[in-house]
């Protein structure tokens, strides 16, 4: 019971966390100015499916796939934050840490 509550309050923290993140691309008409952009969809898509249908064949290429297309996300700066209070950053950090703990330790105690 309490790796299903740690799971659920993972999943509502970075739930909560991500409502105010963006992520954009741009049309342009040349195609080496949305190269970072296209580069990076592509390596999260096939880090992805390398970790979920492969995961012994390719599984430490399908997480280098991901930490590239992370990379790449930033470098196109297609990353936008929304403004967001206090409140409820404290509020998803506070949902994922605890959610963490009650995950990957055998008592939880504060």
């Amino acid at each position: 019971m309490q790796k299903l509550l740690g799971i659920l309050f993972l999943i509502a923290g970075i739930y909560f966390l991500g409502q105010n993140i963006m992520f954009s691309t741009y049309y342009s008409p040349f195609f080496w100015r949305n190269l970072p952009a296209m580069g990076s969809v592509l390596a999260i898509m096939g880090g992805v499916v390398s970790l979920i249908f492969f995961p012994r064949q390719t599984g430490g290429f399908g997480w280098i796939l991901l930490v590239a297309g992370i990379i790449l996300v930033f470098l196109s700066g297609g990353v936008f934050l929304k403004p967001t209070s206090l409140w409820n950053f404290l509020v998803a950090f506070g949902a994922i840490a605890v959610g963490y703990k009650l995950l990957f330790t055998r008592t939880f105690r504060f």
